[in-house]
């Protein structure tokens, strides 16, 4: 859980700057939308195997041998 204390002296805008900063380091948002919906064992499957193909596609792409 992201946490910060806001210091003396400091503005609410560095303030949630920083929890902005560390919300992101600790994927939150990704795991957030990781667990939104559920996904069947056979859909989730699916889906990584995609993506392991659109990365291939993008590898072979950017690398003209």
């Amino acid at each position: 859980m992201a946490e910060v204390i806001v210091q003396d002296g400091e503005t609410l805008e560095n303030a949630l700057r920083r929890f902005k900063r560390k919300v992101q380091q600790e994927d939150i948002i990704k795991e957030i939308k990781r667990h939104s919906f559920y996904l069947k064992p056979g859909e989730k499957k699916r889906v990584k195997e995609a993506l392991a193909r659109k990365r291939n596609r993008k590898k072979r792409r950017s690398d003209p041998e």
